[in-house]
C-alpha cells in the first residue's frame, strides 16, 4: 500500500507563490508514488490535487459535507457531513501531513497530528499557520518544547515531501 500524504492548508484566497508551492508538493507526492489526501475543496487543496492529478497521482478528498462536490482534480470523494470534524479523518488517514499556509482548520489538523503521533511538516514561507510554527523554531530550538520531534520545518516543496516520506512509519512498496 502506498504512503498516504495529507496536504493541509488554506481554504480561502492564497497568493500565487502559495498556489505554486501547493501544486509542486502535489506533483512530487505523485512522482514518488504516494497518495495525496486533502479536504477536497479549493485553494491549497485544489492546487495540491492538481499537481498530483496532472502527474498521474491518486487524489482523495475527504469532504466536510454530504454532497459529493469537490475540486475537479479529486478522483476519490469521501463525503462526511462532519464539517471541520472531518479534519480528524484527514489526519488519521495520513501517514504524514504537510501544512501549507492555513488558518484555524490547519491549526487543528497540526494539533491532531501531534496528538496522534503522525508526522507534521510545515512549509516555511507559505504564510498563515505554517509560518506561525516556522517562527517558533529557531535553529535547533523550539519555543514550544512539546513540539520537538513532532513538527518539522521545510523550506522547499521538495524538502517537505522528502521529510514526510522519511518520517512516516510505513515505507513505500
Amino acid at each position: 500500500m502506498p504512503i498516504q500524504i495529507g496536504v493541509i492548508g488554506a481554504g480561502g484566497d492564497i497568493p500565487d507563490h502559495v498556489k505554486d508551492q501547493a501544486e509542486e508538493i502535489g506533483k512530487l507526492i505523485a512522482q514518488k508514488g504516494c497518495i495525496l489526501l486533502c479536504g477536497g475543496l479549493g485553494s491549497v487543496m485544489e492546487y495540491a490535487a492538481k499537481g498530483a492529478k496532472t502527474n498521474n497521482g491518486l487524489t482523495v478528498g475527504i469532504l466536510p459535507t454530504e454532497e459529493k462536490e469537490a475540486n475537479e482534480y479529486i478522483e476519490i470523494l469521501i463525503p462526511t457531513d462532519l464539517g471541520y470534524s472531518r479534519n480528524t479523518t484527514v489526519v488519521l488517514a495520513s501517514d504524514a501531513v504537510i501544512a501549507i499556509n492555513g488558518s484555524t482548520g490547519t491549526l487543528s489538523e497540526i494539533a491532531m497530528a501531534m496528538n496522534y503521533k503522525i508526522p507534521a511538516i510545515v512549509l516555511k514561507g507559505s504564510g498563515g499557520v505554517a509560518d506561525l510554527f516556522s517562527d517558533l523554531h529557531t535553529g535547533d530550538e523550539w519555543q514550544l518544547p512539546w513540539s520537538k520531534d513532532k513538527i518539522q520545518i521545510a523550506t522547499t516543496p521538495e524538502e517537505a515531501v522528502n521529510l514526510a516520506m522519511k518520517m512516516t512509519k510505513r515505507k513505500i512498496e
